[in-house]
């Protein structure tokens, strides 16, 4: 049966949003823009219904969307209210890997794509004109912090992870800063119970191991500040897949489990 104009083109409007998801977008913006602080309270409802002339109803619907996406948390009792939560690399790190808990990602699968990225954090990091100011304070307080834990396993592991993603972080690209930092968490997350399943065993590595991680480092740092963005990604690179020998073994096939990650990530 032939479609009528007037049908084909009812079919093809636009549904208008509802005031909830007006409302709803407004406030959004105003917290990742910054208006609305982190920790802040949100103005109570009766202050948003006189500032935007909704139904009651429609109100609690906007405030339920912002927090089903997590920049909101409702809190009862007295002194409750909605308090602001503004999105972390954290909290990216834990949406990012339900997504590729959900696609059956590997955990090969994301240490490969760690060895292909990180090494370009590594050279942004060596470009920076102004890395003595802004990346090598960082990353030598790291190497002194796990220079400090070589005789503790564990910990040592926590501290190695940290300078990974301290260097990722000061790469100087919001969006790398971001991806990657994202991926780190994840990544750091898996070696931390590789160390503590492997500290449980008696299976950690000796300390020639820490002393080999400390060294890279080390030489990754010295290229940075020389200013060697090619020497900084190969080393990198060789790092990553020297390092990541030990937290694989046994589970390259297993699958990236962002649901029991959730308080390694500190959400």
């Amino acid at each position: 049966m032939a479609v009528t104009g007037n049908a084909g083109s009812r079919r093809g409007q636009l549904k208008p949003p509802r005031m909830s998801e007006v409302v709803a977008g407004i406030l959004r913006e105003r917290i990742v823009d910054g208006q609305l602080a982190d920790g802040d309270l949100l103005p109570k409802q009766d202050e948003l219904l006189d500032e935007f002339r909704i139904s009651r109803p429609s109100m609690r619907e906007a405030l339920r969307i912002l927090e089903d996406e997590g920049l909101l948390t409702v809190r009862r009792g007295n002194r409750g209210g909605s308090v602001i939560e503004v999105p972390t690399a954290d909290t990216s790190a834990y949406t990012f890997g339900l997504v590729l808990q959900s696609r059956r990602g590997s955990i090969a699968d994301l240490a490969e794509a760690i060895r292909h990225i990180e090494p370009i954090a590594a050279a942004l990091c060596a470009k920076r004109d102004d890395r003595e100011e802004t990346v090598l304070p960082v990353l030598r307080a790291s190497l002194a912090e796990s220079a400090d834990a070589i005789g503790d396993g564990e910990r040592f592991t926590t501290l190695a992870r940290a300078f990974h993603e301290r260097m990722v972080g000061c790469c100087g690209n919001e969006t790398m800063i971001l991806t990657v930092g994202a991926l780190e968490s994840l990544w750091s997350e898996q070696e931390r119970q590789w160390a503590q399943q492997a500290t449980s065993a008696g299976t950690y590595p000796g300390e020639s191991y820490r002393l080999a991680v400390q060294s890279a480092h080390e030489a990754l740092v010295a290229a940075i500040r020389k200013g060697q963005p090619d020497k900084a990604s190969r080393l990198a690179g060789q790092h990553l897949q020297q390092s990541q020998h030990y937290s694989l073994q046994g589970s390259e096939d297993q699958i990236v489990r962002a649901t029991s990650l959730r308080n390694g990530l500190r959400l």
